[in-house]
């Protein structure tokens, strides 16, 4: 077998976020054909209990821990530059000695990038071949921000987003291929990068297929007459906050003035005070951190995806149509996703138009109803197009490959 590094801005391991799934099942995947050599952040007390389970996949490995303040704090000195904040957040002269380190100790030449600012520490000649998995246009994600937020933070998203983007231009410059992780995200990039545009294609995100299963029998966490629409992701992220918020706020008491029995239940680790904020409203329930979000989903009668800012693909929403859940998405969450609105989820855009599909939904009790349809129609989806084996498998030709991007459309 030959040696691989693997960089990585979180640690590869799945218990809250969508980007740790997406590596954990990269890394599962390298380690069946390669010496893998990871270096990863930790950016969660919580995480450092699953380094054991992590080494196991690695030949070898360094984890550097990551405190949120102190990294700010480091990034500061950038805004008298055109550097990106986050470059500065994500510098550690520990992780950048180990990986000078390894390359001495062992024949490693290729490398795998996962997160553009990853790639300061994928400079060195000896890695010849290169595969950056952007996931995200990141820089695109702070001007999304920009736009939502008033000065002074328009002003330092606005100028992170610029900043970003010339350092993703360079990285995909230098590497051999690019990955995004849908067929928008790649074309997005590919109208920012013209000159990678060559090279640029995406990998989609898979869904554990067996695990998120409507076979399993799971506790139904809910009153027995309660009517739920549940949301589930990490709950200190923006985007997640602003859609619980407007959802609950907005949207929610629309759904109750017909429906007085429905339910919005917020799912996820790390509530913010102003997710906490949102159990107070009717109708609402805060979870915190679950062990198991699967009972959440499958005893729900609906899950709703209300981003208004989104990048790629929305795990939540895979997640949901693979345990049989009829799923409401807005324009931004169903992006990137190869679904047919009205077959396979809902997509509505707007508060009224949001709060109108959701009593659809709720109202229909028909076993074999257009709800229940709809959530055969996912799952059958999910099967044929979302197992991780199945995308995967692109992987191991562009690490090895100079034909690049064969599978990519024009």
């Amino acid at each position: 077998m030959e040696h691989l590094l693997f960089l990585a801005h979180r640690i590869p391991y799945p218990p809250n976020k969508g980007d740790k799934i997406r590596s954990f099942h990269l890394l599962k995947h390298l380690a069946q054909r390669y010496h893998v050599h990871l270096g990863s952040f930790i950016d969660e007390p919580a995480d450092w209990q699953h380094v054991d389970t992590v080494k196991a996949y690695c030949r070898s490995s360094h984890f550097a821990r990551l405190d949120g303040l102190q990294a700010r704090l480091r990034s500061l000195p950038a805004l008298a530059s055109t550097r990106a904040l986050s470059l500065d957040y994500y510098r550690n002269h520990g992780l950048r000695q180990w990986v000078t380190a390894q390359l001495d100790a062992a024949p490693i030449s290729r490398v795998l990038v996962f997160s553009s600012v990853m790639a300061q520490y994928a400079q060195d000649p000896r890695l010849t071949r290169s595969v950056v998995d952007f996931v995200d246009v990141d820089s695109d994600k702070w001007a999304q921000y920009a736009a939502k937020k008033s000065w002074p933070m328009s002003w330092l998203y606005r100028r992170e987003g610029r900043c970003l983007l010339e350092f993703e231009r360079q990285v995909a410059a230098a590497a051999d291929v690019s990955l995004f992780v849908s067929q928008a995200e790649a074309a997005l990039f590919r109208q920012l990068a013209p000159a990678s545009a060559h090279k640029t294609g995406f990998l989609n995100n898979g869904v554990d297929i067996d695990y998120f299963s409507p076979a399993h029998r799971l506790d139904n966490p809910y009153a027995p007459d309660a009517q739920v629409m549940v949301f589930t992701g990490a709950m200190d992220y923006w985007p997640n906050i602003d859609a619980v918020q407007w959802f609950a706020r907005e949207i929610l008491p629309q759904v109750r003035a017909r429906l007085p029995q429905a339910q919005f239940y917020i799912v996820g680790s790390r509530p913010t005070p102003q997710v906490q904020a949102l159990a107070e409203l009717p109708g609402v329930t805060v979870t915190g951190t679950v062990p198991d979000i699967r009972p959440y989903l499958a005893h729900a009668q609906c899950a709703v995806a209300p981003l208004r800012v989104a990048r790629g693909i929305q795990n939540k929403v895979l997640e949901a149509m693979a345990m049989r859940m009829p799923v409401l998405a807005s324009p931004q969450a169903f992006e990137g996703i190869s679904a047919t609105p009205g077959r396979d989820l809902l997509v509505a855009d707007g508060a009224e138009a949001l709060a109108q599909a959701a009593i659809t939904l709720l109202q229909d009790v028909q076993p074999d109803g257009p709800r229940q349809r709809l959530a055969a129609s996912a799952r059958a989806l999910i099967e044929q197009d979302y197992g991780w084996e199945r995308q995967l498998s692109l992987l191991d030709s562009l690490l090895e490959s100079a034909d690049a991007l064969h599978f990519t459309p024009a």
